[in-house]
């Protein structure tokens, strides 16, 4: 795998961050659109790209290994909530769960199709795939829950309802019973689907442009929460592999999916909820930019 392959997908999205801070400055994307851009993200885009993920060919001599995946990312969705937790002890602002969020929840679905597909190909895009299923299941219960600070039991019943969660159904659905879409379908849902990326991006550069980044950045949460993302959080599952001695591909895919930036998520959510707008687009952002640097060396030691 070359490096230079992933270094330019992650400026990519840096750079697409700065176009949305050109259009809000511009006055091109107001707060009405951002608004807008958010619920068409949350209720459109991102759910055809989950159920578009699920439209792949399986292959038998990764038959096993997709098996395999299933328990590896049950078992890093358990795990990677706990380590957070622990090392975000000494915070103590309203901030953390923000950080809890962004430090569970990596930038896997927007980047992580497109980087293991050069790192692997389509056995690398079928584990994505898989890793994505626990990571919306999880993200649309246990991540709503950290922005609105609990979750009854009508709050769960809206979740299981929620438009991407649908799509996990309607995905499963596919990989289970091997339904084969029409070619027009799936050309459909990947060109939409494929609007999330740019967009979910620019959005963060719309919220960025209004924030003080000097405030922001003054925050010592911010740099210690993009240390545990981007380096303890990988490093723990690499030293895990050591330990198990397992250099699959499957296991190498579980560390490079989390070695991965915040998810955009975080500032949609944030955006959805009201909460923490600025901060939670400067912990995308930041994590973002530090990728560029930390994820070149984590490959160096699981490829």
């Amino acid at each position: 795998m070359n490096s230079v392959t992933v270094i330019e997908q992650v400026i990519s999205l840096f750079l697409i961050i700065l176009v949305g801070v050109y259009a809000s400055k511009r006055e091109i994307i107001t707060d009405k659109v951002n608004k807008a851009l958010s619920e068409m993200l949350l209720r459109v885009t991102l759910p055809l790209l989950i159920v578009s993920s699920f439209n792949l060919n399986y292959s038998k001599e990764i038959a096993d290994n997709i098996l395999k995946c299933f328990l590896y990312s049950f078992i890093v969705f358990i795990i990677t909530p706990i380590l957070s937790y622990i090392f975000l002890l000494p915070v103590k602002s309203r901030r953390k769960n923000i950080l809890q969020f962004a430090n569970v929840f990596s930038n896997c679905g927007f980047m992580g199709f497109a980087v293991m597909n050069s790192i692997y190909g389509a056995e690398g895009v079928a584990y994505a795939a898989i890793f994505n299923m626990f990571f919306n299941v999880l993200v649309w219960t246990y991540g709503v829950a950290l922005f609105s600070d609990r979750l009854s039991l009508k709050g769960i019943k809206k979740v299981l309802l929620n438009p991407c969660l649908i799509a996990v159904y309607i995905g499963i659905s596919i990989m289970i019973f091997n339904i084969k879409l029409h070619p027009i379908i799936t050309s459909s849902l990947k060109s939409v689907g494929s609007m999330t990326t740019p967009l979910s991006m620019i959005m963060i550069g719309v919220i960025l442009s209004k924030a003080d980044l000097k405030i922001i950045f003054k925050d010592w949460t911010i740099y210690y929460g993009s240390f545990i993302k981007l380096i303890i959080i990988p490093s723990f599952f690499y030293a895990a592999a050591l330990l198990m001695k397992d250099s699959s591909n499957v296991m190498n895919t579980m560390i490079i999916l989390q070695a991965m930036p915040a998810a955009a998520t975080t500032s949609i959510f944030a955006e959805s909820f009201d909460k923490e707008k600025e901060f939670s687009a400067g912990i995308v952002f930041l994590t973002t930019l530090l990728c560029t640097i930390t994820f070149p060396l984590i490959l160096k030691f699981v490829l």
